[in-house]
């Protein structure tokens, strides 16, 4: 700062010495000549108005006086002293001063706004060429340290500070004098902006949409306040667009991802199904063969049951990660739930022979209008979770009852419980608890597409019992078949 008004001073100086040279040329000539008062004022008048086209007005200024002290003394009576006779004499000199100033101020003010205009033409040139520069580097956050070389090219930036706060990181850029990381910080936390011209630095804090997404502090810009705030919005659409960048690329890796997972999806379905009609086909044809021993029968009876079972499970999960990624539109029809329910409970009791069931007892519950498929894989996933998740000799209860409008199925066990801090996220897509995890294999979908059957239904999958300690109640409740209608019709 003190360097640039010594060289304002120098140049002033020489302005005055070059003014003051000219007036002195002019008084010499015109004193040679003779030249009378009023022939001698246009042309001083000239050179202040040339002085004038320097834009110092300081500079101007003495050369006007000094040439009006040039014109008294030497051109108004007595010559050679700063006394007037003529009264008119005294007034033309001080209309002289008086034009000579003001027109010295008038294109002085000219000037300097015709530099701030250059200056102003020239920064926005310049910040025009940075976000070209900005637009054709890579849009990815990793890509960050490449901020600094066209900030400091264009705009002699030595070191640059960004605080994310979205990601909660801070970048920096060269080496810092003033601790610039640590202010950015805290400016971003106190939301304040900050101007240093002594150190040359400048902070800003980076909004989006009104919100407050971080900061960036500068070290080394010339024109703090006039250009600081234009390069933050810069650096802030920059950052913007690498977070929008690497949001479509997660995306778009998930869409794919989704693509690939249907098409291994698909080709297992069709793998799975082959082998198992092999295997069912093999052993029917045992049967065929001859009479076969009491052992040999019960193998090839297993054989089949395990292999329509494996068949009925498969097709079971290519249908859940199908319901997974598409909106559930069910085929409504009126559905003997009680029916259904006792039908479901009675094939899992074959599978786990060691566990007690307790199924409804009630006669007059009313059908409900829903898909029978869907319905029978939700159904299907309660019970059989009420299974795999309950110990050896424990007590599987099923309850079905009319309640507000709605048929609720529970399905309870004992024996096993879920921990409180996981009761919020069990219907998370993928989410298995700990227990689970350690307990029984499982794609972490089962619930979550249960749930999304419910919903579309009109109806509701809760846990109940969220505090007992060996005791797990899911409740399924779906309306009765005059609500179901009524909301069938509306939603169609």
């Amino acid at each position: 700062m003190e360097q640039a008004h010594a060289r304002v001073l120098r140049k002033s100086a020489r302005s005055v010495l070059f003014g003051s040279s000219a007036v002195a040329l002019l008084t010499f000539f015109c004193f040679q000549v003779h030249v009378d008062f009023a022939s001698a004022i246009p042309l001083y008048l000239l050179v202040v108005v040339l002085q004038s086209l320097t834009g110092d007005f300081r500079s101007s200024a003495i050369v006007a006086s000094l040439s009006a002290g040039c014109l008294d003394f030497f051109f108004t009576e007595p010559l050679f002293s700063f006394r007037m006779t003529n009264p008119l004499n005294g007034l033309a000199l001080v209309a002289f001063l008086v034009t000579a100033l003001v027109i010295t101020r008038l294109v002085s003010r000219v000037r300097t706004e015709a530099e701030f205009s250059r200056l102003q033409e020239e920064r926005l040139n310049r910040l025009y060429q940075l976000s070209q520069r900005l637009l054709t580097l890579e849009p990815e956050m990793a890509m960050a340290e490449k901020l600094l070389p066209p900030f400091s090219e264009l705009f002699g930036i030595t070191v640059m500070s960004i605080f994310d706060a979205a990601a909660g990181e801070l970048f920096t850029f060269g080496d810092s004098q003033t601790s610039l990381a640590e202010r950015t910080r805290e400016a971003y936390i106190h939301e304040h902006d900050l101007d240093d011209r002594d150190s040359g630095t400048a902070i800003r804090c980076l909004r989006a949409g009104g919100k407050l997404t971080g900061a960036i502090g500068l070290e080394g810009i010339q024109d703090t306040a006039e250009t600081a705030s234009a390069l933050a919005a810069l650096a802030a659409t920059f950052f913007e667009r690498a977070r929008a960048f690497a949001n479509a690329s997660t995306a778009a890796a998930a869409a794919q991802t989704e693509s690939y997972r249907s098409a291994v999806l698909d080709a297992l379905a069709h793998e799975f199904k082959t082998p198992l009609a092999t295997i069912l086909a093999a052993a029917g044809g045992l049967r065929e063969t001859g009479p076969l021993a009491a052992e040999q029968l019960e193998l090839a009876d297993t054989v089949e049951s395990e292999a329509a079972r494996l068949g009925r499970l498969t097709t079971r999960l290519l249908r859940i990660a199908k319901l997974e990624r598409e909106d559930i539109r069910p085929r409504l029809e009126l559905v003997d739930i009680a029916s259904l329910v006792t039908q479901i409970a009675g094939r899992y009791s074959a599978r786990f022979p060691d566990r007690r069931i307790q199924l409804p007892g009630r006669s007059d519950i009313p059908e409900v209008l829903a898909d029978p498929e869907l319905l029978r894989l939700t159904l299907g996933q309660l019970i059989e979770n009420a299974y795999k998740y309950s110990h050896a000799d424990s007590l599987v209860t099923i309850g079905i009852e009319r309640l507000d409008g709605f048929v609720a199925v529970r399905v309870s066990n004992n024996g096993s419980s879920i921990p409180y801090e996981e009761q919020n996220r069990i219907f998370e897509r993928f989410y298995r608890g700990a227990d689970a995890i350690r307990s029984t294999t499982g794609s972490g979908l089962g619930l979550y597409v249960a749930r999304k059957i419910a919903l579309a239904h009109g109806g509701t999958l809760e846990l109940e019992s969220r505090r007992a300690a060996n005791d797990v109640i899911f409740c399924l409740k779906l309306p009765v078949s005059k609500d179901e209608s009524s909301y069938a019709l509306t939603a169609n």
